[in-house]
């Protein structure tokens, strides 16, 4: 079948990078044709004004002396690394507008994973309940995707309307978050079926294969710190954890939107090399959902700092699945509770088993497509 996949934008998101690969991935690999639906980096108007914004970058270079390239701007340079792996890939459909007429190249559409039915990062959230295929018959469902909150109100009751009208055409929905479940059934008045975040579905060889397939470097410590919000607290945890635990912490981390530093110093790490630093650490603290999930999946001693800004029930659900709900930490200040968790190790013989039985549920639930 051609099936094509919607999730939110790739630019620089590990974690939204990798759930899309995966899903691509194992649709593939059941035989089937897959494109991620895309729209064009830029809009029109951005080539009538990239001469004068080179002519901008060749001021600031030759008369007021700043270090900068020309040709490219600082995001292009942020993202080089991100922007290679998604061209290499993932394999896009691209179409500056989506309409109806995108019903007659493709047999499914598939929405998720990731935030993607959050209105926050979504937008128009419409078109995640894929609103531009109007009154098609084509097959619509759903897999893994996520509210990210473990409420709806960031929604308006117009969207909310119109959303559970779309999501009434969907022949299956899955959602990523027990959660999830009951926002389904309790604001758009339709039942959904929890299954894995797609980065689950693949090994740790899977990675390991990407890996080796790129030109990458030994991971400078053993304790991996990947923080999306770091603050002076959670600097001090790390070093106490540390000290304690006589480990080597490297950071994991590129301060994209910090423009007191040096662009070179700005650049995202490529995924290669990322997922490279969760199969080189003993350790890992993380305040990052997919952090939390990489570590699972490649049997790693971790941490998961609560990020509630982003989305807490996305944590509490993963750990929850896993019973791993006491590797939670509130509180970073709370070093007597930080320590409880240190102390208890992780059985990654249970951990692997149950993954290993999820995962083949999960798989089940994409084969279901033919029969839908």
């Amino acid at each position: 079948m051609k099936i094509a996949i919607l999730t939110q934008p790739l630019k620089f998101n590990y974690g939204g990078i990798l759930q899309c690969y995966a899903l691509q991935t194992v649709l593939e690999r059941m035989g089937h044709n897959v494109k991620v639906l895309s729209k064009p980096r830029y809009e029109r108007s951005y080539y009538v004004l990239y001469p004068f914004a080179v002519l901008k970058r060749l001021f600031k270079r030759f008369v007021l002396g700043k270090k900068i390239s020309i040709l490219e701007a600082p995001h292009q340079i942020v993202r080089q690394h991100t922007d290679r792996f998604i061209s290499r890939y993932i394999h896009k459909y691209i179409k500056r507008k989506w309409n109806s007429k995108l019903a007659f190249r493709f047999d499914v559409f598939i929405v998720g994973s990731d935030q993607v039915w959050r209105p926050a990062y979504s937008q128009p959230i419409e078109e995640a309940f894929l609103s531009f295929l109007d009154n098609s018959n084509v097959k619509r469902l759903s897999y893994a995707a996520s509210f990210g909150v473990d409420n709806c109100d960031e929604y308006t009751p117009e969207q909310l309307r119109v959303c559970s009208e779309l999501l009434k055409k969907f022949v299956a929905v899955s959602v990523r978050e027990f959660s999830g479940i009951e926002l389904c059934k309790n604001f758009f008045g339709v039942e959904a079926f929890q299954v894995l975040d797609p980065t689950l579905l693949l090994t740790a060889n899977d990675y390991r294969y990407l890996v080796n397939n790129a030109k990458t470097y030994p991971s400078e410590g053993n304790m991996l710190v990947y923080m999306l919000d770091t603050t002076e607290e959670k600097k001090a945890l790390i070093n106490r954890i540390a000290e304690e635990k006589g480990l080597i912490p490297f950071w994991m981390n590129s301060d994209i939107d910090d423009e007191n530093k040096l662009l070179e110093e700005r650049i995202k790490t490529p995924v290669e090399q990322w997922l490279r630093s969760f199969d080189d650490a003993e350790f890992v603290l993380t305040d990052s959902f997919h952090g939390c999930v990489f570590s699972i999946i490649f049997s790693k001693q971790f941490i998961v700092i609560g990020n509630e800004k982003r989305g807490l029930s996305r944590f509490t659900s993963i750990l929850e699945e896993f019973s791993l709900s006491d590797r939670l930490l509130l509180d970073v200040v709370d070093y007597e509770f930080c320590r409880k968790i240190l102390d208890k190790k992780i059985d990654f013989d249970f951990i692997s088993n149950l993954l290993e039985r999820k995962r083949l549920d999960s798989i089940d639930y994409i084969k279901s497509i033919n029969s839908l």
